[in-house]
């Protein structure tokens, strides 16, 4: 068997072997698709129902074709509840803060119902 025959497979192995790591560091540096970089999805709010389930809507798209989407989040899945056109009240880059007060204000609102109804039970 000559030299040549199994050196040429072997340089191939680990030049292989060797571009591996670049591939993947380009991957990560390369933006995959048109929409990539440019911030198309944003967090509007989120609402914890429990430890593992969420209520969140979430922004997508960009000009005529955004979108507000509610979505049920839980460990196992994710379901769209609703899809409804943006909101103008609703502040560019708002945050869970901002979306704290009709939270509260929903929180308020059921306690007040539960006292009224505590209240017609006794008369």
């Amino acid at each position: 068997m000559a030299t040549g025959s199994w050196l040429s497979p072997l340089l191939w192995f680990f030049a292989i072997i060797a571009l591996i790591p670049l591939a993947l560091w380009l991957l990560k540096r390369t933006p995959v698709g048109a929409s990539a970089g440019q911030g198309v999805t944003r967090v509007i709010s989120t609402l914890a129902l429990s430890t593992s389930q969420r209520v969140v809507t979430i922004e997508v798209g960009q000009g005529d074709a955004r979108r507000w989407l509610v979505l049920g989040v839980t460990p196992a899945s994710m379901t769209t509840l609703h899809t409804m056109e943006p909101q103008a009240d609703a502040p560019a880059g708002a945050t869970l803060a901002a979306a704290t007060p009709p939270v509260t204000a929903f929180a308020q609102l059921l306690g007040r119902l539960r006292q009224d109804k505590g209240l017609a039970s006794e008369r």
